[in-house]
């Protein structure tokens, strides 16, 4: 009969530091490589002051947000990125729900997902 490993707090430590320092750093890949593209699309333009322009509307919408995205738009890349920035946190909070269910630790899991519910709240 086999024994299951129990996860251990620095198994657990070890996931989520990974999770955060690579969605970090792929965020930060993303928008880098929207602001490049952004630049060389853009760059020589003057800006115009003169009349405020809010937000085109495919940032507006996922579905022609990311049409605009595979079309090599780089603000909606840009913006992409900002998401992928906020979700890592989100993420690691699911990831610390499923650590905490794992270790049968029941207060810290309700109280991560009452943490999750309230920041999903606020969007």
């Amino acid at each position: 009969m086999t024994k299951r490993k129990k996860i251990q707090d620095a198994d657990l430590e070890r996931v989520i530091g990974n999770l955060l320092r690579y969605g970090v750093l792929t965020a930060s890949v993303i928008v880098l490589a929207g602001g490049i593209v952004y630049l060389v699309r853009h760059g020589g333009e003057a800006p115009e002051y003169r009349q405020f322009k809010g937000e085109p509307d495919i940032m507006r919408s996922p579905g022609p947000m990311w049409h605009a995205i595979l079309g090599g738009r780089g603000r909606p890349l840009i913006a992409f990125g900002l998401l992928v920035l906020i979700a890592t946190p989100i993420a690691r909070i699911l990831c610390s729900i499923v650590g905490y269910l794992l270790e049968k630790d029941w207060l810290y899991t309700v109280i991560t997902a009452i943490v999750l519910l309230v920041i999903l709240w606020n969007f």
